[in-house]
């Protein structure tokens, strides 16, 4: 018989309950606190569910009735400082936070209501409704709210997909010397999700300080807990990653209060993450005003049975029975937050007019429809005043992948700001490229982070740091294809961020990958991601086909307030090229294409190394060419100038990329030429792509699936053809 021994975690995992000696124990103003905080609340989503009801939400009302408690008792003894985040059913945790920040952590129930908390409940109710005066702007509606100045670092209409944001948050409180925290509240759906594992992994790698915060309310939308998981206590996510956990009863806001100090104790201590559990109950349905026994996935008794545990019920109940509250200063108090819940109403609803009976939300509330694009990302203005790139009358030899390294270096030595990260650049002499050599020996690993092997986790970090603001990430995607792992953070979180949270937040991130078509790694690592991102919102896209234009394009990118992609390609890293003797710190700007050559025949658009094989194409044809190498490939930044003045001149246009034609960049580029100057062309837009198979590992049949010179010199004859017909 072999030899077994029983393997035990070695990690704390409690089960918390309150005593009689812990109510007689608690300040009195904790618990009156926490009593008119969870009132507001409930008297918040009364409302909310009422004008549901009278199909004045314009979206999901998700109401957090019966859950009050596992926010309030959470969040309570929180800083201002401290940052919460959440997901789609986020209300309470959002009041829960901007109450406690505006009222100092102290509200009397005698006293509930003042002029601050009267605003948070009145734009937070704007904010639902989609007004101009919520704290988005309207653009969050019920799911995305927001409040930096609060702590409220915004609720998530994708489900775990706040995690990996709340574990940036808290590496830039830990790095920036401070004892704050962070929260991340998620259901017991998201406890299942890869993103909330990996960001619980990378927490408890990094010791950062935040709490996963698990409200298990027991069901999906009619799912139940049990029936997706073979072990429904979810608090036992911890003892897989090695992080301390606390399972309570979230009916008890006393309760959650009390695992909450002692958590949070750990993580201001520097000890890492935690993980809290608490058991609630949504007394309604997924969204709207039913109960789930409406839709038959719930029982009524089951319903009855939790409705007995009603959080504000226990705490009235306890304060009584010690003297610090009566059955007539509870009904007072309820009294008192309905009619401020009322006077909000009545400030953002008046009887619609043409239906009598009905209501209808002032029209003059509403945003402007000119704000619809307004903050997808900014102006750039924050480039003015920064040297842009002159002619080089002094060149230095330089490798181009040793450009990447140096110029990284020069800003980080410039801005301590700027940290790196991705799977092994703190390794190998520069990561698998030598992309980021020296860094690690100049700056340490703690700006040069080496990841583990989990994109979705590490690019919400960043993603939560850049709009924290102290610090400017820099991420490696060693390959683009891997963006599919943590499509939901690169495209879901940061590309929509500035925009879904009202347009002014800045999110300064820059994610650099490379393009490696012809080295033989096959189809799940060879992409070009241009044409993705340029069809996703919010990304800025940088691509260079030359070593001074690299330095130029990666310290705009490092310089803007918008997340930036900088792609580069396998094909340039080993070439001999040059920069400019000196400091590297010259940018070029968005809306500065390079005209690389003129002629008059055709004009020939086109981008990294892509740019060399056009150029070979167009000497080896004859064909007198203006080739623009674009350098700056999204929407706002494309040199539209340049494009435009040379189509007026050739009055036909070649586009060339070297990718598959399913993620075509072009194919996006040339429906916008045709529409912006459709009178000046003589012939359709011609473009050279990639097949529309990725490339696979056989070396002929990658060959043949992308595109070089000699398909440029194809596409350059059908022009000239084109021409003679």
């Amino acid at each position: 018989m072999p030899k077994k021994k029983r393997l035990q975690t070695g990690v704390d995992w409690f089960e918390l309950s309150t005593t009689k000696a812990d109510w007689d124990a608690a300040d009195p103003a904790l618990l009156g606190t926490m009593l008119a905080q969870m009132h507001l609340i409930r008297a918040f989503e009364e409302t909310v569910l009422e004008l549901a009801g009278e199909g004045l939400v314009h979206g999901p009302a998700h109401s957090s009735i019966g859950q009050e408690g596992g926010a309030v008792g959470s969040i309570v003894g929180l800083r201002s400082a401290d940052g919460v985040n959440g997901s789609h059913r986020g209300h309470h945790q959002f009041l829960a936070k901007a109450l406690t920040h505006v009222s100092g952590g102290v509200i009397d129930p005698a006293n509930p209501v003042d002029t601050t908390i009267q605003e948070v409940l009145q734009r937070t109710l704007a904010e639902i409704l989609g007004l101009a005066q919520g704290y988005c702007r309207g653009r969050g509606g019920s799911m995305h709210l927001q409040w930096f100045e609060a702590g409220a670092l915004g609720t998530n209409a994708i489900v775990g997909g706040g995690a990996p944001m709340a574990t940036g948050n808290a590496w830039a409180q830990k790095h920036s010397g401070t004892t704050d925290l962070t929260i991340n509240y998620l259901g017991d759906g998201a406890a299942q999700i890869g993103s909330v594992l990996e960001a619980m992994n990378l927490a408890a790698a990094w010791k950062l300080p935040v709490s996963f915060f698990i409200e298990n309310n027991l069901y999906a939308v009619s799912t139940r807990a049990d029936e997706i998981t073979a072990d429904p206590r979810f608090s036992v996510r911890g003892q897989g990653f090695g992080i301390p956990s606390w399972r309570v009863d979230g009916m008890d806001p006393l309760a959650v209060y009390l695992a909450l100090e002692e958590a949070a104790e750990r993580m201001r201590s520097g000890a890492g993450p935690t993980v809290i559990e608490a058991e609630v109950y949504r007394f309604f349905h997924q969204n709207g005003p039913y109960p789930g026994s409406a839709f038959g996935y719930r029982s009524k008794d089951e319903e009855a049975s939790w409705r007995e545990r009603d959080p504000l019920e226990l705490i009235a109940k306890r304060m009584q029975e010690r003297g610090l509250s009566d059955e007539d200063q509870v009904a007072q108090l309820r009294a008192r937050v309905q009619r401020a819940m009322a006077d909000a109403v009545d400030e953002l609803i008046e009887a619609d007019p043409d239906n009598p009976g009905k209501r209808r939300i002032k029209p003059g509330l509403w945003p402007e429809t000119s704000f619809v694009n307004v903050g997808v990302r900014g102006d750039a203005s924050e480039l003015q005043g920064l040297p842009v790139l002159g002619a080089v009358t002094e060149p230095r030899p330089i490798k181009f992948v040793d450009a990447v390294a140096q110029v990284m270096e020069r800003r980080m030595d410039v801005d301590e700001r700027i940290v790196v990260m991705g799977e092994d650049v703190h390794r190998l002499n520069g990561g698998t490229n030598g992309a980021t050599k020296g860094l690690t020996k100049r700056f340490g690993e703690e700006r040069v982070l080496g990841t583990p092997i989990s994109e979705n986790a590490f690019t919400g970090l960043a993603g939560g740091l850049a709009l924290d603001g102290r610090f400017r990430p820099v991420v490696e995607f060693m390959y683009p294809d891997f963006m599919w792992v943590a499509a939901d953070q690169v495209f879901n979180q940061i590309g929509k961020a500035r925009h879904m949270f009202g347009g002014d937040n800045p999110v300064p991130l820059v994610l650099r990958t490379k393009v490696a078509m012809g080295s033989g790694y096959g189809s799940q690592h060879l992409m070009d991601p241009a044409g993705i991102f340029a069809t996703n919102p919010g990304w800025r896209i940088v691509a260079a086909s030359n070593a001074t234009d690299y330095v130029g394009l990666m310290n705009a990118a490092l310089a803007l307030e918008d997340p930036v992609l900088v792609i580069e390609h396998v094909d340039l890293y080993g070439q001999a090229d040059q920069v400019p003797t000196g400091d590297l710190d010259y940018i070029i700007p968005p809306g500065r294409a390079a005209l690389v050559r003129t002629g008059s025949e055709v004009t020939v658009i086109t981008y990294l190394s892509m740019v060399g094989h056009a150029r070979e194409a167009i000497e080896q044809t004859g064909i007198d060419a203006d080739l623009i190498d674009l350098r700056w490939l999204d929407r706002a930044s494309i040199d539209w100038e340049t494009i435009g003045e040379s189509i007026k001149k050739t009055n036909a246009v070649l586009i060339v990329e070297q990718g598959a034609q399913g993620t075509s960049y072009g194919a996006w580029l040339a429906d916008e030429i045709q529409r912006r100057y459709f009178d000046w062309l003589d012939q359709p837009i011609a473009r050279v792509t990639g097949q529309e198979a990725s490339p696979s590992i056989s070396k002929v049949l990658e060959r043949a699936a992308i595109a070089r010179t000699e398909e440029v010199a194809i596409g350059l004859e059908a022009v000239r053809a084109g021409f003679g017909a």
